[in-house]
């Protein structure tokens, strides 16, 4: 029964060792991306993971203001070799958000607004 009760101990130390190594990696992984983008946009985005039971499940990638520099297009498959890249494995999803109150984005919607009502 002792000899039992060292084993699941010990079993759950070990798995619990597994997944500190996860997180941190997760961690470093991500950072790892924000450093990356950054250098190509000039923008650090925030970037969260998801994972389930141990596949990459999604990548989410969020800009602190609109990226007009690039089509879309390119800065997503830009993103999208980043994140491949840096996790060794493609995740199932990758999103990419822009914070539409960042300071570009405020003179983009101007300028749309002022368009919208010059045409009507």
């Amino acid at each position: 029964m002792r000899k039992l009760i060292a084993l699941i101990v010990l079993s759950l130390s070990l798995a619990g060792c597994g997944v500190v190594n996860t997180l941190v990696d997760g961690f470093k992984s991500m950072k790892a991306i924000a450093n990356d983008l950054e250098k190509v946009t000039g923008m650090k985005p925030g970037v969260d993971v998801n994972w389930k039971n141990g596949r990459l499940t999604s990548v989410k990638v969020n800009f602190p203001q609109l990226y007009e520099a690039k089509p879309l297009g390119e800065l997503a498959e830009q993103v999208r070799v980043v994140v491949t890249e840096e996790f060794k494995q493609a995740p199932e999803q990758i999103v990419i958000s822009f914070d539409l109150a960042g300071k570009a984005a405020r003179g983009t919607v101007q300028a749309a607004q002022a368009t919208m009502h010059a045409a009507n």
